[in-house]
């Protein structure tokens, strides 16, 4: 790579993790979170999304390197399909749950129109 592509992949790459901790970061572990699980289950919720968070980290980490030899620029495309598609999930997957005590939003995934078929009731 050239001294200047390089520095671009470095701009580049310090600007999605700065949109990524100020957007997605915050809404998985304070928001999405805190506000889907009971009080009974959040803990347990919360352990499982630490693992899961650090595996995910692992692969990337592990990954990111050969992808960027082999996809190039392509590599920043992927990431914002990843994006696209956590949008996409959010918007179309999580009920929202403003002005909901956490008491009762066992009842909005169970009347959501897709986790209903899953969350016992």
């Amino acid at each position: 790579l050239s001294k200047g592509y390089s520095a671009l992949v470095v701009l580049v790459l310090c600007l999605f993790v700065l949109a990524f901790e100020c957007s997605w970061e915050p809404i998985s572990t304070d928001k999405v979170l805190d506000e889907i699980f009971t009080l009974e289950t959040k803990l347990a919720g919360q352990t499982i999304k630490l693992v899961v968070e650090f595996l995910f980290s692992f692969i990337v980490a592990q990954s990111s390197l050969s992808m960027l030899c082999t996809l190039k620029f392509g590599i920043f495309l992927f990431f914002a399909g990843c994006n696209i598609i956590m949008t996409l999930f959010v918007y179309m997957l999580v009920p929202e749950t403003k002005g909901v005590p956490i008491e009762e939003t066992t009842i909005l995934w169970k009347n959501h129109w897709f986790w209903k078929r899953i969350v016992p009731a």
